[in-house]
């Protein structure tokens, strides 16, 4: 290897973001969708489509639309050069607009006129951002279908499967694990309903210099015909005004992200909770050697949750940063619009990287009925306590009822005792209730109230809309 490559492969090392220290998203389909040569090839993209719409609506020459498309290829252009010209621009556009035109140039002068005509670099970026947030959407859309599928699976499957409903930590009442995987399923097919409306209207970004496309009604272009042309080019929705300082599109796509990533989250940290070792009651899908511990041997750490959860605490952070920036001045912002790149990028790789893991979560859950059996039993019956006041509240008065139950559920767990033989020693319910009747009510399995319906509803609704 020469010296001249050697050093070239050396700064490569220290300049490409390989995901070393985002692992959630590391070597998932959005990672390269999102990628620096995709915004590059994304902005050139753009270019040749205003060149193509500026051409179907009589101002460019067709011949140099054509040269421009032909030209407008990432692979052709120098990444990290362009990356660092743009520190004396403040935007990578700049950069790449010479690039293009000395390529345009080479293989037809009098096209290279026509490059970037009567455009700005934020008309050029932000259409960009919006094909790659395209992108990256449909691959975001594609995960969350098969995360909800098979979670509907698991809600199917384990409709009756009873374990131990919790709040603040806690046993509270008995639920079901079907119904567990409909309130994550549920909120998949929330997340997947917000980011097909923002999918279904990303705008084009036309403007000119400062909002009025002066420049391309100068260069004789009428301006409605030009954006509903730029729109049909990129597949994008064309916008009743430009928005280079209304940055609706961006905040949209903040809090569609935002919502996906907490949904996927959800999943996450209660998969966290019912693996425990003093828990159990699910188990992430094994491959050998994953989630092993440097020191313990012993250890399968749940690794996909892990991810997932990181990522899912991160993007309503950046995605606060994206809202912010629409506080940006006058006709073009220095600096809010900049801002912008980092965080949107991010958002985008973290959710659709938590997306593509949480796929594999949720296809390949291991669910253990059993310790959710053994859990239930924990408390002897004190997990229905709730049922017993209700019962005996017509016996006993209901302050009466609550206050012997209080009492019963001390004692036994003082003593050791099921409930049921605690209360059946209870001089208040002497010959008012039968042992037999006090140990059914008892029976966690008995008091899981509207559980089927609801996730048949839930199932059902989804597949009837």
């Amino acid at each position: 290897m020469s010296e001249s490559s050697a050093a070239a492969k050396a700064a490569d090392r220290h300049t490409t973001d390989a995901g070393l220290l985002s692992p959630v998203r590391a070597g998932t389909p959005v990672e390269q969708a999102v990628s620096d040569a995709a915004w590059l090839q994304a902005m050139l993209d753009a270019e040749a489509s205003l060149a193509r719409a500026q051409a179907a609506i009589g101002v460019v020459p067709p011949s140099a639309a054509e040269a421009i498309t032909a030209a407008a290829q990432a692979d052709r252009l120098d990444l990290r050069a362009l990356a660092v010209h743009a520190r004396e621009s403040a935007n990578p556009v700049v950069g790449l607009v010479r690039a293009l035109t000395r390529a345009v140039s080479a293989v037809d002068p009098v096209a290279a006129e026509y490059v970037h005509r009567g455009s700005t670099s934020q008309d050029i970026f932000d259409t960009a951002a919006m094909l790659v947030a395209r992108n990256a959407l449909r691959l975001l859309r594609t995960d969350l279908a098969r995360v909800a599928e098979a979670l509907a699976g698991l809600a199917r499957e384990h409709r009756d499967t009873v374990l131990p409903g919790r709040t603040l930590a806690l046993q509270a009442v008995p639920t079901t694990f079907g119904l567990k995987a409909a309130g994550w399923r549920r909120l998949v097919l929330d997340a997947d309903a917000r980011v097909a409306t923002v999918l279904s209207g990303l705008p084009v970004s036309l403007g000119g210099a400062a909002g009025t496309l002066a420049g391309y009604v100068e260069y004789g272009a009428d301006a409605e015909r030009l954006v509903s042309a730029f729109a049909v080019e990129t597949g994008l929705s064309a916008p009743v005004l430009p928005w280079h300082t209304l940055r609706t599109p961006i905040a949209d796509l903040s809090a569609v992200l935002a919502h996906g990533a907490g949904a996927l989250g959800k999943l996450a940290v209660d998969v966290q909770s019912l693996t425990r070792t003093e828990v159990g009651e699910v188990v992430e899908p094994h491959v050998p050697g994953r989630g092993s511990s440097s020191a313990m041997p012993q250890k399968r750490n749940p690794v996909l949750a892990t991810l997932i959860r990181s990522a899912a605490l991160q993007v309503p952070a950046l995605a606060a940063v994206l809202t912010q920036c629409m506080l940006t001045e006058d006709e073009r912002s220095a600096g809010a619009w900049h801002a912008e790149w980092q965080p949107l990028r991010e958002c985008l790789r973290l959710t659709g990287g938590a997306a593509h893991t949480a796929v594999e979560l949720a296809e390949g859950l291991v669910v253990r009925p059993e310790r959710m059996r053994a859990n239930l039993g924990l408390t002897g019956g004190q997990i229905v306590a709730e049922r017993l006041v209700i019962v005996l509240a017509p016996i006993l008065g209901k302050a009466t009822a609550r206050d012997l139950l209080t009492r019963a559920t001390e004692a036994a767990e003082q003593h050791g005792r099921p409930l049921a033989e605690q209360l059946g020693a209870a001089p208040e319910l002497m010959g008012r209730i039968t042992s037999a009747e006090l140990t059914r009510l008892c029976d966690p399995a008995g008091y899981v109230g509207a559980v089927s319906d609801l996730v048949e509803r839930s199932l059902r609704q989804n597949s009837e809309a």
